[in-house]
């Protein structure tokens, strides 16, 4: 990057924190610093609960995401907007008379204090590791940006993210993530801009979409019922509404963003304006991965993104066979080019018959050049001893565009994006898991009452600890597919048998505790052999698992009476 780079960078972050740090100044309370103090307003509320979302996994994997597959991804949001009203109409008031710190508190209330540990247990697991992902993915960028040591990388943005998190609690991650969503948004949309510009003179933006769509890239709505596909109107609808109650409703590091509010009003609405801005923002940020998609129809695209692996590579003995497969390529890229030409020229004449053919030619060249970049992939895997999952590189090809193609200071724009959204979701998850650690376990399980001074510091040191957990995590993350996928698979791995437990909770009176806590061990046990053992797509564990703790935990109800209340 060049010096205005590295200033538009620093200073954007520089300033994001200074003022979160100079608004949360001065001594804080427990409550101030676990909760926020209850001051909140809801447009805080709002712009928080999409910043702990969305993290530098959002801004990195999502385009790759697009470039490899389209728009189709965007299904996975389209339960959200359904489980926010839900969750503000139903979830939010139960929280707020119950006057807790922490979702799992409830459950202790209604259940019993095993109930209340197995759903804080099941989120420490979840986040702790996804945590770890999402110091990963910036790591990423520096990495191959720089050619600096990834291992070092991840303990450096973890060490900086921990000292972040643990110096103003609730207030300060939610006073930063306000400007930070705005830096995010007007970043992604400048970037919107820029890749339209980027392209060829002779390109229009309808052009573009026609290019795009006839290489599968503009299919945003599939209404086939596939168990198997994890992307469709159903799995959307159904599985990604599952997640999103619980994810919202129900994990602690959202749970707190909106626990802070000022009102049970603000916060519903704070929850509101987050299901309606949050299926455009991801259009948003998929639109910008298919643009770069077009962009690299008309500019020869590496044959491989990770150039850090490929710099590798030309290092070992299978270094011609590499340069043999980038020469096929380039030719295969330049053939390609004829195929577009035929169907913009077609397009422009009103030819509907040359449409068609040339975009069946079109698909057929972009079939052929995806089989020479799977040929390098396996070159690469043979030469560096690596697997196929570690040499996917989806997740470096937005991040390759801005690098390679954006002008001096948007790049350092663009960087500031990414950072930010990693210090804003990781410091809400760190915060997250401090808070359930000392509210469900040191505090309920502790002897005494813990002072106010004690409850600071003891979040404090449970925070650090789990910001070294997720560095530890992290170290792992290379061997993971696209990180964005990943965080929603261990998400909804976890999040469907949480929700069952807390349905039960609100709905089933009947009940109690021992049966919920039978039902919810059997529930997980059946998604965890779905995860295994089948080709079940990802989104549908939420739904399986919430099924399985209201069946297993009705069916134990039967054996197990109610105990007397």
């Amino acid at each position: 990057m060049s010096g205005i780079d590295w200033a538009v960078m620093l200073s954007t972050i520089g300033l994001i924190v200074a003022y979160g740090v100079w608004k949360t100044r001065g001594p804080q309370t427990a409550d101030a610093y676990i909760r926020g103090g209850n001051t909140l307003k809801w447009p805080a509320i709002g712009l928080s609960i999409m910043a702990t979302q969305a993290s530098a996994i959002t801004f990195m994997s999502t385009p790759g995401v697009a470039f490899e597959r389209g728009m189709g991804f965007v299904q996975f949001y389209l339960g959200l907007p359904i489980a926010m009203v839900v969750i503000s109409a139903i979830i939010v008031p139960i929280y707020y008379r119950q006057r807790v710190f922490t979702a799992y508190e409830y459950l202790e209330g209604r259940f019993d204090l095993k109930t209340r540990l197995l759903g804080a247990s099941l989120f420490l697991i979840s986040r702790g590791l996804a945590v770890g992902i999402s110091i990963y993915a910036p790591a990423i960028v520096l990495s191959t940006l720089f050619g600096w040591q990834l291992e070092t990388l991840v303990i450096a943005l973890g060490g900086i993210v921990i000292v972040y998190t643990v110096s103003g609690g609730t207030r300060a991650v939610t006073q930063t993530q306000k400007q930070q969503m705005i830096v995010m948004m007007g970043g992604m949309i400048v970037a919107a801009v820029v890749v339209v510009m980027r392209l060829p003179d002779a390109v229009s933006l309808d052009d573009a979409l026609a290019v795009a769509g006839s290489l599968g890239r503009m299919e945003i709505i599939d209404p086939t019922f596939d168990l198997g596909n994890r992307y469709t109107l159903w799995s959307g609808l159904l599985g990604g509404f599952f997640l999103a109650l619980s994810y919202f409703g129900t994990d602690q590091s959202q749970v707190q963003r909106y626990l802070g509010g000022r009102s049970v009003t603000e916060s519903r609405l704070g929850l509101l304006f987050n299901g309606i801005l949050k299926i455009p923002m991801q259009l948003l940020i998929l639109f910008v991965g298919v643009m770069v998609f077009v962009f690299y129809q008309f500019s020869a695209p590496p044959v491989h993104f990770n150039q850090a692996y490929v710099a590798a590579v030309y290092e070992t003995a299978h270094a011609d066979d590499y340069r043999a497969l980038e020469d096929d390529f380039g030719v295969a890229f330049v053939d390609k080019q004829q195929h577009i030409q035929a169907l913009l020229t077609a397009r422009a004449e009103g030819d509907e018959p040359a449409v068609e053919a040339a975009s069946a030619a079109l698909k057929a060249s972009e079939a052929k050049l995806e089989a020479i970049r799977g040929d390098a992939k396996r070159v690469m895997q043979l030469a560096l001893g690596k697997n196929e999952r570690e040499t996917k590189d989806s997740d470096y090809i937005f991040i390759s565009f801005v690098v390679g193609h954006l002008p001096i200071g948007l790049i350092g724009l663009l960087m500031a994006v990414i950072l930010s959204a990693a210090m804003s979701s990781t410091a809400s998850e760190l915060n997250a898991l401090g808070t359930t650690t000392v509210v469900d376990f040191y505090k309920r399980l502790g002897r005494g009452t813990p002072t106010d001074r004690q409850l600071v510091v003891a979040t404090k040191g449970f925070t650090i600890m789990w910001g070294l957990v997720a560095i530890g995590f992290a170290s792992f993350a290379s061997v993971l597919d696209n990180l964005i996928e990943a965080v929603n698979i261990l998400g909804s791995l976890f999040y469907g048998t949480v929700l069952g437990i807390f349905l039960v909770a609100f709905f089933i009176k009947r009940v109690g505790g021992t049966a919920v806590f039978a039902g919810a061990l059997c529930a997980q046990a059946v998604v965890l052999g779905l995860f295994f053992g089948t080709d079940l797509a990802y989104l549908w564990f939420n739904v399986v698992g919430c099924a399985c703790v209201i069946v297993f935990a009705s069916i134990a109800q039967l054996v197990v009476p109610a105990p007397q209340r």
